[in-house]
């Protein structure tokens, strides 16, 4: 080993046994010695991996000096990756834009978008952003519960991972069972791709209301009532003594907070006519 680290890396030996001409020798030698080497290239991890395997075949260098430059070009590396996958995603998230709820929930009478359409709408961004997707499941902590993960790797190597603990107990919005347990995983799962996937990229969903939003038009029958006005019929709620429950069911919304402005006033008025008549008249 030490014999041809001294062949490759010393001058001849005529350089050294001939003094007259030892600085021009000298000079020669190593002029021959950078001519036999191969070019310089221009890969950087091709020369640090060169540097590390010179280092390990040096035996006069501690084996842990070669670990330790291994680790220390592999976190250069580990961070390079990151910031290509920070500015991708950045890139990747301006291209992207609201998903239109394309699917109805009937046990909660609510729409969201599926997995389906948020693929479809994103998956030729990201790809384009050199980002893949993956997913898998793990057991999760919580009980009747199944963990997704979803895996988002840049081709420079770099990945994130999200999870979530979807409940796969086959139970319904009341607690009532609803689906058989094969059913209900299957259902965990992909509600679990869907929460995670549109996490990972940050996705926003949004009611289909034919583009009248993006357009800057709006339509009091498929916007929501105000957070002051659910406080609103919170109170006269209290005041009269009402079951928000049964009054959401009676009025097919999911809670207080999903009666749109539209029905706003019906509402409120709906929940006056419980309020008893002043002194006490039947």
């Amino acid at each position: 080993m030490i014999e041809a680290q001294t062949v490759e890396f010393d001058p001849p030996s005529e350089a050294v046994t001939a003094p007259a001409q030892a600085d021009s020798s000298t000079n020669t030698a190593v002029a021959t010695r950078s001519e036999a080497e191969p070019p310089a290239t221009s890969n950087q991890t091709a020369q640090i991996f060169s540097m590390i395997e010179r280092l390990t075949l040096d035996t006069n260098v501690p084996i842990e000096r070669a670990e330790q430059a291994f680790g220390f070009w592999q976190k250069v590396q580990a961070e390079q990756a990151k910031k290509a996958f920070t500015a991708a995603m950045i890139d990747c998230q301006a291209e992207m834009e609201p998903i239109r709820r394309d699917a109805e929930n009937k046990q909660t009478k609510s729409k969201y978008a599926t997995y389906a359409a948020l693929d479809r709408a994103i998956r030729p961004i990201y790809t384009r952003h050199s980002f893949c997707v993956t997913h898998d499941t793990v057991p999760s902590p919580l009980p009747d519960h199944v963990r997704v993960l979803c895996f988002i790797t840049h081709r420079d190597g770099h990945e994130r991972v999200h999870t979530a603990d979807m409940p796969c107990d086959g139970k319904g919005a009341k607690g009532g069972d609803v689906m058989t347990k094969t059913h209900a995983m299957g259902s965990a799962m992909s509600y679990g791709k869907r929460y995670t996937l549109g996490n990972g990229f940050n996705i926003a969903t949004e009611a289909d209301d034919d583009g009248n939003a993006a357009s800057g038009k709006t339509d009091a029958g498929t916007n929501f009532i105000s957070p002051a006005q659910v406080a609103e019929l919170e109170k006269i709620a209290k005041d009269v003594n009402a079951d928000v429950e049964r009054f959401c069911k009676y009025g097919k919304v999911e809670s207080l907070a999903h009666i749109t402005i539209a029905n706003f006033e019906r509402a409120k008025k709906t929940l006056l006519m419980k309020q008893k008549p002043v002194g006490g008249a039947k």
